[in-house]
């Protein structure tokens, strides 16, 4: 017999899940299954060296799926420096660390970070790429998950870019 489990929708991303317990992150706002579908991800990336590579855009790709109301400063802050630096990886990939280096460049000037409204829906989210942490197919999965959610923000795509220029210039 097939039992209709209780769903909770993701006030990040949107995703409808079954219901569970457990902990959510301190500003990124989602539902505990979003977030327990978060860390699969993340548990399989730091499992394996070759999936490393893929940690960053897993990381910027969540964050900005998960932005709040905006009404902490860390919201606004966090958007804006995971979209710079998403939008950095997915243009010129690079490896984890020059990539780690450009996130602590842009936190620097994070405080002229403006509040972005977040797009109405995402075309991907966690609950998408959780069946396929530590596949064969992980990378190809998040790196798809990144570029879809790069792609939602195309409202302000222009804004993180002459933001960067500005904190490269700085």
């Amino acid at each position: 017999m097939i039992r209709n489990l209780p769903t909770s929708h993701c006030p990040g991303c949107g995703a409808d899940l079954a219901c569970v317990d457990g902990p959510t992150h301190p500003y990124m706002v989602a539902s505990p299954a979003c977030y327990e579908r978060f860390t699969r991800i993340l548990a399989a990336e730091y499992g394996s060296a070759a999936l490393r590579r893929t940690h960053r855009l897993t990381v910027d790709t969540y964050a900005v799926q998960h932005p709040g109301d905006g009404t902490d400063r860390r919201q606004i802050q966090s958007v804006g420096l995971h979209l710079a630096r998403l939008c950095v990886q997915l243009a010129s990939p690079m490896p984890p660390r020059e990539t780690n280096d450009v996130m602590l460049g842009f936190s620097r000037h994070k405080a002229t970070l403006e509040k972005l409204e977040p797009p109405r829906r995402f075309a991907v989210t966690a609950a998408d790429v959780a069946p396929h942490a530590g596949r064969s197919d992980h990378c190809e999965r998040v790196t798809a998950w990144a570029a879809a959610t790069w792609n939602d923000w195309v409202e302000h795509h222009d804004y993180i870019r002459d933001w960067i220029t500005y904190a490269k210039g700085k």
